[in-house]
């Protein structure tokens, strides 16, 4: 967490809200040192910043992506438990703040994170951080085609490969579970064994996945924060994550958890296949 309905419903709010805004100042909390990518350094991180105009808000994968004026782009991960968030009040204590802009509106951009796993860079090329990303779920690039290509031969669980980034970018545990449940599909399968209209049926249901998760404001079931600091509500609609034991809303058998790759998943042992 963030994934990227997350990610998407985050840019979606900001771009109306920072668009043209020059940041007139910049904080790194130096209890995070590792916040700072690249320059690591937390003041040339901030120099670089300060004076920049913000032309666009964009997303890549799990990352937010903001050109500058000066031809740089500041990149925001927020990996597991980072919140990007806008707020037009004053100063806001938090003990998880991990970094503050503020802008030449007098609004800020707030930067949480309680496990401190996020990272940021300004860099002139945004390839140096995003460029080795599959494609985009939501995109062209994301067919049925392109996608036995790239799982071709490959023996490990079809969920561990979708969790790869260089697979498909932004999709994460939560919605790798959810798209393998639509598509009737077990996490298990071998990666390679996938046919051709089983491919399909995945692509068309990680699409719907990610589409009704970013209409419902992504989903919260711990740290997530949208930037207007709100929790999303799609872990009300949840189909099999987190539900172990309880019934699989198609054929009504227990849904299991087991480990894949080190991660949890969530499926219906009895229908999916």
């Amino acid at each position: 967490m963030p994934e990227l309905p997350e990610v998407e419903t985050i840019r979606c709010q900001l771009l109306p809200l920072v668009s043209g805004r020059a940041i007139v100042d910049a904080w790194l909390s130096p209890e995070a040192p590792r916040l700072p990518a690249f320059p690591p350094d937390a003041g040339a991180f901030a120099s670089l910043l300060v004076g920049r105009r913000l032309l666009s808000v964009e997303r890549r994968g799990k990352y937010l992506l903001f050109p500058l004026d000066d031809g740089h782009t500041w990149i925001v991960h927020l990996r597991m438990t980072g919140a990007l968030v806008h707020s037009s009040a004053g100063a806001v204590e938090d003990r998880f703040l991990r970094a503050r802009f503020r802008l030449d509106d007098g609004c800020h951009l707030y930067y949480r994170d309680v496990r401190k796993l996020g990272r940021m860079w300004v860099v002139a090329d945004p390839a140096q951080v995003v460029g080795k990303l599959g494609p985009e779920p939501l995109s062209e690039g994301l067919s049925a085609a392109a996608l036995l290509a790239a799982l071709r031969g490959r023996r490990a669980p079809i969920k561990a490969l979708l969790l790869d980034q260089g697979t498909l970018a932004g999709l994460g545990n939560i919605y790798a579970d959810e798209a393998l449940h639509e598509a009737a599909i077990s996490p298990l399968r071998p990666a390679g064994s996938l046919t051709p209209e089983e491919a399909e049926r995945l692509c068309q249901a990680i699409r719907r996945v990610l589409a009704g998760a970013t209409r419902h404001g992504g989903t919260s079931f711990w740290a997530y924060l949208d930037a207007r600091g709100e929790r999303g509500q799609h872990q009300l609609h949840v189909r099999v994550y987190r539900r172990q034991g309880q019934p699989c809303p198609r054929c009504g058998a227990a849904v299991a958890r087991v480990r894949v790759g080190g991660r949890s998943c969530h499926y219906c042992p009895a229908c999916q296949v």
